[in-house]
């Protein structure tokens, strides 16, 4: 693989089996993120080792702060409001899909605290994924407005250090879309390409010795630092790459796991780049040779990363 190794050091003492949707809670200083799999939301400090963990009923595909304290969740049958940390969830909005097919999967909220979430067709056959922004600043009947669709798997949400372009992808196409993003009037405008990755080989399959050439992995979750440039997770691609704002490749760095699935910027200074896993239904091989998959990662960053948006409700 081109690229540097990087620095990365382990976060954690157990693996998830899906680790996804991590942020940094600066009011807190710890570090939030959730296992699919295993319906958990997961929190710990810097340098604690120690991790709490919350059981949901069903699994949760993204988070978020919200600003008047607690968290903002999408979980497979619905988004819900939690006041505090394990407190109880008050379901505010219900998206249009079937929770048997489908579920929530990427998302995170824009700089006005919407809510955006993407989800997933779990039928792999369907296109029926799509981006939802969720607006609960005007009372109490939530504005659910659709924003983007004919997906299959909602990943890479992410918006442009000046906030006027927004990124998303849908995994299985190997591509990363961009819009030009309208704040106030929450519209996406001028839908382009903003990185094509290789398609998968169709006969490809796990060696640790073997660089895979063309093909880089699949596009998951993303990050933006403040000079614009846009990190995404590789999944199956054992690597984070960077690119610029004009989609060119900036720089990459091979990870621990081969199924890197979210970065986001955090510590004090957003200099510290975090990286969940996975290991769901990953093979017996890849387990054995890559045995810290599913873990949670960081590195140190010589860019600061833009700051969690907070939910407004």
């Amino acid at each position: 693989m081109s690229g540097t190794t990087g620095n990365w050091q382990c976060v954690t003492t157990q693996p998830c089996e899906l680790g996804e949707s991590p942020f940094w809670q600066p009011q807190e200083q710890r570090l939030y993120w959730v296992d699919i799999s295993a319906r958990q939301i997961l929190r710990t400090g810097e340098g604690q080792g120690s991790v709490e963990r919350w059981d949901l009923p069903s699994e949760p595909g993204c988070i978020a702060p919200a600003a008047s304290g607690g968290l903002v969740m999408a979980l497979r049958h619905g988004v819900f409001r939690a006041r505090a940390w394990r407190g109880p969830l008050e379901h505010i909005a219900t998206l249009d899909y079937d929770p048997t097919q489908m579920r929530a999967n990427d998302g995170k909220c824009d700089s006005l605290g919407r809510f955006w979430i993407g989800t997933i067709d779990e039928t792999k056959m369907a296109h029926n994924a799509a981006l939802y922004s969720l607006d609960c600043r005007m009372g109490s009947t939530p504005l659910i407005k659709r924003q983007a669709a004919n997906a299959s798997t909602a990943n890479g949400l992410a918006w442009s250090a000046d906030g006027n372009a927004l990124y998303w992808a849908d995994t299985p196409t190997h591509a990363v879309y961009a819009w030009d993003f309208h704040l106030n009037s929450n519209t996406l405008t001028a839908r382009r390409v903003f990185h094509q990755f290789a398609s998968k080989p169709a006969l490809w399959q796990f060696n640790l010795g073997v660089d895979a050439g063309a093909y880089q992995g699949r596009p998951d979750g993303a990050a933006v630092d403040v000079q614009g440039n846009y990190f995404v997770a590789m999944f199956e691609g054992r690597r984070v790459c960077k690119f610029a704002a004009d989609g060119t490749l900036a720089a990459q760095w091979a990870t621990p796991a081969q199924c890197p699935t979210m970065p986001c910027f955090g510590g004090e200074d957003l200099q510290t780049l975090y990286l969940t896993t996975a290991r769901h239904k990953r093979g017996a091989a890849e387990l054995e040779a890559l045995p810290l998959s599913g873990h949670v990662f960081s590195m140190r960053v010589e860019v600061p990363g833009l700051p969690v948006n907070f939910f407004c409700d």
